[in-house]
This record gives structure tokens, C-alpha cells and sequence, in this order.
């Protein structure tokens, strides 16, 4: 069965958190909190947010191919909203403050398979870098 928009959002997000092999307490806090206030996922019912990321943890589990898996999410994603998925992404592994090369390069895969111009995606970067540092 198709993934929804949404419900491929909320998969964008697990995979990114789980590229460090771990998704840790504050990581599902952010991914929680920006599908309760993000207007992207209007009318999704947040009982479901449980749901659906185990459904996320299973397919990485169940796959040897991130290309595929990654492939299926972004194909669900609607190219008006692929800057939005990006600055998820991009919100959910920086909750950390310190990207490990793992990060780093799926964020890199998928801004490429997103195909975001340059320009727009280190303004999403820089705006996650600037709402989340620290005084």
C-alpha cells in the first residue's frame, strides 16, 4: 500500500533519527512536536504517530537497501513539499547538536534525491543551526 504524505514525513523523520543506529528520547520529543504543530500535517491523528513509526523502524529493518527505502518515502512526497521534507530532516538530526558522518551523508542523499537546489537547502540548514543553538 502507497505511504500517504504524511505518513512519508513521519518516515523521512524516523530514518534520519535512526541513522545513528539510535533514536534517542529528545529525537522522538522534536519528531512529536513537529507533527503536532507543523501545518503540513493538519488533520493527521496524532494516535496514529506511534504507528507509524514503528511501520518506519520495520521497513529499515526489513531492508539491506536505503536507496529503495528512501526512494519509496521521497516517491510519496509531493515535489511541492520536498523543501519541506528537507527542513524535517534537517530539524529532526540537528536536535542533537553534533551530526556524526552517518547523518551528515543521508542528509546528503537526500537533499540529492530530492533534487533541492543548493541554495535552498543551506538556508534550511541555517535555519535549524540558528533555532537551535544555544546561548
Amino acid at each position: 500500500m502507497p505511504l500517504s504524505t504524511q505518513d512519508a514525513l513521519i518516515h523521512l523523520m524516523v530514518i534520519v533519527a535512526s541513522s545513528d543506529t539510535t533514536i534517542s528520547d529528545r529525537e522522538l520529543g522534536v519528531i512529536g512536536g513537529l507533527v503536532q504543530r507543523s501545518p503540513v500535517f493538519e488533520g493527521f491523528d496524532l494516535a496514529r504517530l506511534g504507528e507509524v513509526a514503528a511501520e518506519a523502524i520495520d521497513l529499515i529493518k526489513d531492508s539491506s537497501d536505503l536507496d529503495k527505502v528512501l526512494g519509496m518515502v521521497l516517491g510519496a512526497i509531493p515535489a511541492r513539499l520536498h523543501d519541506t521534507a528537507y527542513a524535517l530532516a534537517v530539524e529532526v538530526s540537528a536536535v542533537d547538536l553534533h551530526l556524526p558522518q552517518e547523518e551528515l551523508r543521508l542528509l546528503e542523499m537526500i537533499r540529492d534525491m530530492l533534487e533541492l537546489d543548493g541554495l535552498v537547502a543551506a538556508a534550511i540548514e541555517a535555519s535549524a543551526r540558528a533555532r537551535l543553538r544555544r546561548a
